[in-house]
């Protein structure tokens, strides 16, 4: 008797997102995702965009003109406005006031990186869906013909 592990993994990973699709329903999530199929095809997609490990190549980021609007900034810079008092209020602020807000300079900047982690999946989501969305255009019109 042999066993096919393809058809014990499609088994395995469809009782798991029975669960989880059930758990997401109970706990008030669409009620599109009562409908298993429904909720398989969102999954599907959704798991194709957080699985892609090309975060770093995707259309939405080169189409946006200004990274710095959407990217978190973690450097810290310091400086003033002031010509003469400038220099010695930056002077005190790196001596006294850095060492003292450093443990929130790092904690914070952790989460900026985990903040960029999740705008990067979000926009591969995004990228997902304008991808299917223009795939099934394309059949559209193909059925219509000219």
């Amino acid at each position: 008797m042999s066993i096919r592990v393809d058809e014990v993994m499609d088994g395995i990973e469809t009782s798991v997102r029975d669960e989880l699709r059930r758990r997401l329903v109970a706990r008030g999530g669409p009620a599109e995702f009562r409908d298993a199929e429904l909720f398989a095809r969102v999954h599907e997609v959704l798991a194709r965009a957080a699985d892609r490990r090309d975060l770093d190549a995707l259309l939405l980021p080169e189409l946006l003109a200004d990274e710095e609007a959407w990217k978190p900034a973690v450097d810290l810079r310091l400086s003033s406005h002031r010509p003469i008092v400038g220099p010695l209020i930056v002077f005190v602020k790196r001596r006294l006031v850095l060492p003292l807000v450093r443990w929130l300079f790092e904690f914070t900047e952790e989460n900026f990186r985990r903040q960029d982690y999740v705008n990067r999946v979000v926009m591969a989501c995004l990228e997902e869906l304008a991808i299917d969305n223009a795939r099934l255009r394309r059949e559209l019109e193909g059925r219509r013909g000219p």
